[in-house]
């Protein structure tokens, strides 16, 4: 009896500090991340990351949170509401360039699907097509906040294109039901517009596909979160990492954790716009470096672009926009 006693003690006094790593409910350090916008395909991996229980090992209580666009979930973090968040990369650089102290610490996309959409029966297929046209997307919206640049780019005429103040629920049937020409989205809404508006009705702009591929959804942090808690925003990234690795390894099954997690989710249409997101993360330098790795070039041309095109009121040093002292290797599958 002794004896079982002394290895019960034993027992307890090993699994102490690990139960703490863990994720004892002692040890929860709650963390708050503000997604980009209501939960669509591009978020599974967080539930994922929740469900499989990869932030509570690692002794995390972590909160998702809807947001706006990218300059709400940017405000979000900046003010403190927020741990860490989603927003695009281009809109995080000219929130720096305005005054913010975030930085992004690791990516989602390695491709942009920066986008317009507009329906087959009045297409928008090329940027000069813009003029003259009405626009929708909430002030905050990435597409929005980065149209000047892509505008300078292409030789728009910004005085042509009046945009229109919409949130971000009503982007789909403001195109379906023709209130306007088009709507900024990411090329991953594809399916959400084509259950609304018939498939093979709707038509997309990709801006990669007009001379701007740059850097575009990426997780981002204040400096008081990089400071106070970088233990607790490393162990956060690792593990929706492994979220992002496990959707890839098996989208079914990261969407049947989606929604459980999630009951409001339509799988027929948030299956392929997640299909559509890992196109955009399934890179070579993904593959070599780990997923989410920030490539140091590509970053620092995104910051020239914004730069360039977006009129701050300051030039935003590239050094200032990003750390990858919070990232962990987490490799791809190999399927």
């Amino acid at each position: 009896m002794r004896k079982r006693t002394l290895s019960l003690a034993l027992a307890a006094l090993i699994a102490g500090p690990l139960g703490l790593h863990g994720g004892s409910a002692a040890a929860q350090e709650k963390f708050t991340f503000a997604l980009n916008w209501f939960a669509v395909g591009d978020h599974a991996a967080y539930w994922v990351a929740l469900d499989k229980g990869y932030y509570k090992a690692k002794g995390l209580d972590v909160t998702l949170e809807n947001s706006k666009g990218s300059g709400d979930s940017i405000a979000k973090v900046d003010t403190g509401r927020a741990d860490a968040g989603l927003a695009d990369a281009a809109v995080v650089i000219a929130s720096i360039g305005r005054g913010t102290t975030i930085k992004t610490v690791g990516m989602v996309f390695d491709k942009t699907p920066l986008n317009i959409f507009s329906l087959k029966d009045k297409p928008l297929t090329k940027p000069k097509d813009l003029e003259g046209k009405t626009l929708g997307a909430p002030p905050g919206d990435s597409q929005r906040q980065m149209f000047p640049a892509f505008a300078k780019v292409n030789g728009i005429d910004v005085s042509k294109v009046s945009w229109v103040n919409i949130e971000p629920a009503a982007k789909i049937a403001a195109v379906a039901e023709k209130r306007m020409d088009g709507v900024g989205d990411y090329s991953t809404g594809l399916p959400l517009y084509e259950k609304a508006a018939g498939k093979g009705n709707v038509v997309m702009m990709p801006w990669a596909d007009f001379g701007f591929d740059m850097y575009s959804m990426s997780i981002m942090a204040s400096a008081k979160t990089m400071k106070e808690r970088p233990a607790v925003l490393k162990a956060f990234l690792e593990a929706s990492y492994m979220g992002w690795r496990d959707v890839m390894a098996d989208p079914k099954a990261a969407m049947e954790i989606f929604k459980k997690r999630v009951p409001e989710v339509d799988v027929e249409v948030m299956t392929p716009n997640m299909m559509i997101g890992l196109g955009l993360m399934k890179t070579e330098r993904y593959a070599k470096n780990g997923i989410g790795w920030i490539d140091e070039k590509k970053m620092c041309d995104s910051v020239d672009l914004v730069n360039t095109y977006m009129g701050l009121p300051k030039k935003v040093e590239c050094k200032d926009t990003y750390s990858t002292e919070f990232f962990t290797r987490v490799a791809m599958p190999s399927n």
